[in-house]
């Protein structure tokens, strides 16, 4: 059993022993984004990407879709591997040993950099440092997050208050905390964008077991915690489900600018 205050101390080992259900559950993201994206930052069928924080790849495997050269740096090596055996094959796919802080990419290199679901574990003077070092003048990065609606339905609700009385450490690191990150002090003159889409998963009680288990801030599913959490996810489950399903309820946000 891992210690948590190693995996909170440490960002980068926190979803280590979490990846197949990380692969399985996690949320894509809407198909708007990379439109909105390609739109907005110039893209063509040349530019090259970093994905910073790539974890299993669930954002890079989008933007592999559409023909882009993709750097994927990632330095927890599990999720780094997760990703290497769903997109070896592709000619277009670099996945990258490094962290937000050192990349290891070359100067000037890349034309933009995705964050999704991952700044808020980055230091962020040092990142933006890093940032302005290895991308292109006028390179943009995008800051993406699908932020989970806590209040729509009483399902929803419900889980939320688990997560708060049952989590391990959720209301220290619930990446909606994203309200603490100084976006002002990031990008370049304090200038940025928000765009929001709406997104969602439909689960059946297996999967929200894969979905609730992939989050770093509930307890292993093998431990006694976990046990216990899986309990009362299973009666919040019997109560609201609807046919056998529930549904999360999401708020993709995109902060874009230059650093």
């Amino acid at each position: 059993m891992p210690n948590n205050e190693i995996m909170t101390a440490d960002p980068t080992k926190r979803f280590t022993d979490r990846v197949d259900n990380y692969v399985k559950y996690r949320p894509d993201y809407p198909v708007e984004v990379i439109t909105y994206l390609q739109h907005e930052c110039g893209l063509t069928d040349k530019s090259v990407i970093a994905d910073v924080g790539a974890g299993t790849g669930i954002f890079t495997g989008l933007l592999l879709n559409k023909g882009y050269k993709v750097y994927a740096v990632e330095p927890n090596d599990a999720m780094l591997q997760a990703a290497i055996g769903q997109f070896a094959g592709n000619t277009q796919f670099e996945p990258v040993n490094g962290t937000a802080e050192a990349t290891t990419l070359l100067a000037q290199s890349v034309d933009m950099i995705v964050c999704a679901q991952a700044f808020h574990w980055f230091n962020e003077q040092k990142t933006a440092v890093e940032f302005k070092r290895i991308l292109k003048p006028g390179g943009k990065v995008a800051l993406i997050w699908n932020n989970r609606l806590p209040d729509v339905d009483d399902f929803s609700k419900a889980y939320e208050s688990l997560l708060k009385h049952d989590g391990i450490d959720y209301n220290k690191v619930n990446h909606r905390n994203i309200g603490e990150i100084n976006f002002k002090g990031f990008f370049k003159d304090g200038e940025y964008t928000v765009t929001k889409f709406p997104n969602a998963q439909t689960f059946d009680l297996e999967g929200l077991f894969g979905r609730a288990f992939s989050s770093s801030y509930v307890p292993q599913q093998d431990t006694e915690a976990g046990q216990k959490f899986k309990g009362l996810l299973k009666d919040i489950f019997d109560r609201y489900n609807s046919d056998g399903k529930v549904s999360f309820h999401y708020q993709t946000e995109i902060y874009l600018g230059e650093v």
